[in-house]
């Protein structure tokens, strides 16, 4: 870490730009409001992704430690800028240019209970739901998988048409509590098609989103981390306090190792989801780990009386169940027997 900015690996480190730092900047003041965080988005602070910058392009490091950073200081913060990015790489990809000043999200989730079908009666239109769109009705676009013929396909569509209905989301959680993630309603919806029937999930990259979505995970184990730091300090650490920072200290360090390897994989195009399952499956336990080190070590008070602290804690439990625990583990294994993996 420098400067409050995390980092993967040991040496120089391309130092953040001025629209990076003032994303760390307002992810810091945001306190759970997602609002200020996307309205600095809208402006273009970021630069376009079409300029050079995609996590595809060399850059897998340097976006992981913007979004591992932002969680540290905010998980809301991250929250809402991963799918952002997510969905510009997903656009670099596909060779469509957005338009200037959107905020985009990425909705692909399916449930038993809704389905969302695409239609082509001459241009293409979505009709049904889709559920877990989180932010939808605070940003601008997004890009949405849709039923079709021969599987699912990827669409861009205006969250802001009079066919578009952001229905209200009882959203009862305390983690991550101003992100509600209900479902949209599509009412016949003009949609750009993004790739062709089925590459959403088979495109060079995909394993990459998987990725950068675990780098908010350990960003939020930093700032817990940081805590528990800053408390060893306050008062001369017993032998338990040591320990337990030691531990964290050496998990923390276990995963950055593997998102460093899996940048540079990243960035030379041979990330799979056998590395992507690795990471996510690792941060995923580290976190785990470390909210019951940080509850152990900090005991009631810092949940009770530190609005920061316990919103960190419920954002990031709730966040790392976007991992499917053992499902994930399986689907894991399942590849390693496919491509004939023994250690």
């Amino acid at each position: 870490m420098d400067s409050g900015w995390v980092r993967f690996s040991e040496g120089a480190a391309e130092p953040p730009s001025a629209a990076e730092a003032a994303l760390a900047a307002a992810a810091s003041d945001c306190h759970g409001d997602p609002a200020p965080v996307i309205a600095l988005l809208r402006t273009g602070t970021l630069p376009s992704i079409g300029s050079g910058l995609s996590p595809l392009r060399g850059n897998a490091e340097r976006w992981w430690r913007l979004l591992a950073t932002l969680a540290s200081l905010d998980l809301t913060a991250a929250r809402a800028v991963e799918p952002h990015l997510d969905a510009l790489t997903i656009l670099d990809q596909a060779g469509i240019v957005p338009e200037p000043g959107t905020v985009w999200g990425v909705f692909a989730a399916e449930s038993p209970d809704t389905k969302l079908v695409a239609v082509d009666d001459g241009r293409w239109r979505l009709e049904g739901t889709k559920p877990w769109c989180s932010l939808a009705g605070q940003i601008d676009r997004a890009i949405v998988t849709a039923h079709v013929d021969g599987g699912r396909r990827a669409f861009a569509v205006d969250l802001r048409l009079p066919q578009v209905r952001v229905a209200e989301a009882h959203w009862h959680s305390r983690g991550l509590r101003q992100v509600p993630s209900g479902p949209v309603h599509f009412d016949g919806a003009p949609a750009e098609p993004v790739g062709a029937a089925g590459w959403y999930l088979q495109r060079p990259g995909f394993a990459a989103g998987g990725i950068g979505v675990a780098a908010c995970w350990f960003g939020g184990a930093v700032g817990l981390y940081r805590s528990l730091h800053s408390a060893a300090l306050r008062r001369e650490p017993d032998q338990l306090a040591l320990a337990w920072l030691g531990e964290a200290d050496r998990l923390l360090a276990g995963a950055a190792a593997l998102l460093a390897d899996a940048a540079r994989r990243a960035d030379g195009g041979t990330a799979t989801w056998i590395h992507a399952h690795r990471v996510r499956g690792q941060v995923e336990a580290l976190c785990r780990r470390i909210l019951d080190i940080s509850g152990q070590a900090g005991g009631p008070r810092p949940l009770a009386f530190d609005e920061d602290h316990a919103r960190r804690v419920a954002d990031l439990g709730l966040y790392i169940r976007q991992h499917h625990a053992a499902r994930d583990d399986a689907a894991l294994g399942r590849l390693l027997l496919e491509e004939d993996r023994p250690w």
